[in-house]
């Protein structure tokens, strides 16, 4: 009786790239099986916009030097609401910027923070301008907003955010959050604040 043959090199190969194809198609399900779940959970909970706005600014300590230098501080309250019934954020570290025209003068952070559902947040935000050099133009255009009682100045927030459901999270996001025009009345001024309504990007 003859023996069997040992399979050839050339058959061995064969059965060993159809297990990789094998696996790689089973790989590949899966993903496309997770993708699809949390699809479906994202389209079922149908997140809302997250809304931002100032609902305060006031600057005191002002003073512009004859050189152009500018020393004040800023007072804003920030009003973070989150409108969703299923869905919490959490923020890593938030950045903030305070323009005139165009020119930052003043930066801050706010510390990470975890938001719950349908929850409001609002923030005290105490910001300053240290010898701060303006030029001509802008120094200018202050000093002739200043007489007015107020100043028409922009705050813009960046951060990474992630959503959670349950006891999923999402990957991280990028938010950018700008809030123009504010009216910012000085401490001096007997003028109101208007809230300002502030564009969320994600």
């Amino acid at each position: 009786m003859a023996n069997a043959k040992p399979p050839t090199q050339n058959q061995a190969g064969q059965t060993h790239s159809k297990l990789i194809r094998l696996i790689a198609i089973i790989f590949l399900a899966l993903i496309v099986l997770v993708g699809l779940t949390i699809l479906i959970i994202w389209l079922t909970i149908k997140p809302k916009k997250l809304v931002y706005s100032i609902d305060d600014a006031s600057i005191h300590n002002y003073n512009l030097s004859n050189t152009n230098h500018l020393n004040a501080t800023y007072n804003f309250i920030l009003r973070a609401y989150n409108p969703n019934k299923k869905v919490s954020v959490y923020y890593n570290k938030v950045d903030i910027d305070v323009l005139y025209d165009d020119e930052t003068v003043s930066r801050g952070t706010i510390d990470p923070f975890h938001q719950p559902k349908r929850n409001a947040t609002r923030f005290k935000l105490n910001l300053a301008s240290h010898d701060v050099s303006l030029t001509n133009g802008i120094a200018h255009d202050l000093k002739a907003e200043r007489s007015s009682g107020q100043v028409e100045m922009v705050v813009k927030l960046k951060a990474r955010i992630k959503f959670k459901v349950g006891a999923w999270k999402s990957r991280h996001y990028h938010m950018k959050v700008t809030c123009a025009p504010i009216m910012v009345h000085f401490s001096s001024s007997s003028k109101g604040f208007q809230r300002t309504t502030c564009d969320v990007d994600i």
